[in-house]
């Protein structure tokens, strides 16, 4: 996965290439100029691992220790329940990765259970706040994974 553009290679042997350059489909999916400069700055950002993880935030937050995101939820629990006047639970969960119709990799998170009263209608009022809240519904309560959260701060404004 390089981040960046959504788009890639095909590599092979020459008699496949061969084969995918004689489809009609090709010339509809083939690159443009701007999608090209941006996979070439893309690689670019590789030439230097050390500082990738801040240069492609997906990256770091692909490769974001569990234990770290499991602290947070800890430090997050009693003021997030502050906030809601709802009992609010540090949980382990999976964060999907992958996007589209069928993301189906998963890495270990930690999030925040949100229980009382019908998560349906919880999960209404979070997306419904000035700065919306998405969670997932999950045995019963919401439960906001923690993983792509980089600022609590704004989180716990928003529910403020």
């Amino acid at each position: 996965m390089l981040g960046g553009p959504q788009a890639g290679f095909i590599v092979g042997r020459a008699d496949l290439i061969a084969a995918i350059n004689r489809n009609p489909l090709k010339r509809a999916l083939r690159l443009d100029k701007v999608r090209i400069a941006a996979i070439e700055a893309t690689l670019r950002l590789y030439r230097d691992p050390d500082r990738l993880g801040e240069r492609l935030p997906t990256l770091a937050l692909l490769g974001r220790p569990r234990e770290e995101i499991a602290a947070l939820a800890e430090r997050l629990a009693p003021l997030v329940a502050a906030r809601l006047g709802l009992p609010v639970d540090a949980v382990p969960c999976a964060s999907q990765v992958g996007s589209g119709a069928l993301p189906v990799e998963s890495l270990p998170s930690a999030g925040l259970r949100i229980g009382g009263g019908e998560p349906e209608a919880l999960a209404a009022r979070l997306r419904a706040l000035p700065h919306p809240v998405l969670g997932r519904i999950r045995d019963g309560a919401v439960l906001l994974d923690l993983r792509c959260l980089t600022e609590p701060d704004k989180l716990l404004a928003a529910l403020g």
